[in-house]
């Protein structure tokens, strides 16, 4: 393809959108020099060189009634990026997850002549499979994480690719395990349990007191047990600061090095969400953990289809890791099993076996570039067809 000047719409709301958006970004420049990017997304974008008019950080938030507070911000962002879609629309949007405000301005770019592709789809799979027709009449073409999604789009006449999942080629520690312990400053003669808060300011809010009240009672258990915390990108080490102190735990809180950490765990508390697919390819042992409002709760667990919260669970097609959901999600009970993983070498085994089975469900690698050549597909089948 010619390398002819490109301008490409990119909206990520949260910090996995981020990491993804970026990627997508720097694999799209490797095909065309030229193209230039603008939409939303973090640190993460704004380094990939993005444009970023609107921060992602401040859009990551779980729940009905979360969202509802939120709304404002919410109200800011999507009129931001409507306006440049209106009156200085650039040649494809690509949409990564984050589907009740992506999925409303595809309806924005559709108005305004602009291809839409959808990266990450929404989980029509768990709830909402009507959606699929909405989808329909407003994105030109959905790149999906998992086979199983496919079938869904083609019974609709959705054009969709199974690209599988980037984190195949992602996950990727960058040091030995020795090197990680003697940088995160742990023992290597003692047991380390992984903190995983999640990257949402309301996971920080609603479950981080859980996560490290778990922790002060695995401690107790546990004399010699060293705790370690990944620090997500969308998150300021102050906004987790008091709470680690107010613990009285001696917590290594590490940045830009998440799956060092993993790799250096016998056990992980994490929330639900990207990084439990992030610890089963990495093949350690965790306990999910999911709070939100009762509000959302309630409407949720009326809504959604599938009988695992946790992408992992859901991907292996069975509870290979246990889902500490709303009131099971209490520290006495998230302690007892991560002691569980700790003290049972035969139960722990079963999960890493279990884990181990995942990979495999994901695709042969490559998702990234797949999904660049997917969008410089779009621009250039507008081209020919202006």
């Amino acid at each position: 393809m010619p390398e002819n000047p490109i301008k490409i719409m990119i909206s990520a709301g949260e910090a996995s959108g981020d990491m993804y958006g970026a990627m997508v970004a720097r694999e799209i420049q490797a095909l065309n020099p030229q193209a230039r990017f603008i939409g939303m997304g973090g640190p993460g974008m704004r380094a990939a060189g993005v444009e970023t008019v609107v921060d992602a950080n401040d859009m990551a938030v779980v729940g009905l009634v979360e969202v509802v507070a939120h709304f404002p911000v919410i109200a800011r962002a999507f009129t931001t990026l409507k306006n440049i879609l209106r009156h200085d629309p650039p040649q494809l949007l690509i949409l990564i997850d984050y589907p009740d405000f992506n999925l409303r301005l595809a309806k924005v770019a559709k108005k305004a002549g602009v291809r839409v592709l959808y990266f990450i789809s929404p989980q029509v799979w768990a709830w909402r499979a009507g959606r699929v027709k909405k989808i329909g009449r407003v994105v030109d073409h959905m790149a999906v994480l998992f086979p199983f999604e496919v079938p869904y789009y083609e019974r609709e006449r959705v054009p969709v690719t199974f690209v599988g999942h980037p984190l195949l080629d992602m996950v990727r520690p960058k040091m030995t395990r020795a090197e990680a312990m003697a940088r995160f400053g742990l023992a290597e003669d003692r047991r380390v349990i992984g903190l995983f808060p999640g990257s949402r300011r309301s996971e920080i809010k609603n479950l981080f007191p859980v996560v490290l009240d778990a922790a002060k009672l695995l401690k107790d258990r546990f004399p010699d047990a060293q705790f370690a915390l990944p620090l997500a990108s969308s998150l300021k080490r102050e906004e987790i600061q008091p709470a680690i102190d107010a613990s009285g735990l001696d917590i290594a809180v590490a940045t830009n090095a998440t799956h060092d950490v993993i790799q250096v765990c016998d056990a992980i508390i994490t929330v639900s969400g990207t990084v439990t697919m992030e610890i089963a390819i990495l093949g350690i042992p965790m306990a999910i953990i999911y709070k939100v409002s009762p509000f959302t709760y309630a409407v949720g667990k009326r809504l959604i289809k599938v009988d695992h919260i946790g992408i992992c669970n859901i991907v292996a097609g069975e509870r290979v890791v246990k889902e500490l959901i709303q009131h099971d999600a209490e520290p006495e009970t998230v302690a007892a099993e991560i002691a569980a993983i700790m003290e049972d070498h035969e139960y722990a085994a079963r999960i890493r076996q279990g884990l181990a089975a995942i990979p495999a469900k994901l695709g042969n690698g490559g998702a990234l570039q797949r999904v660049a050549q997917l969008a410089l597909d779009l621009i250039k089948q507008e081209t020919e067809e202006s």
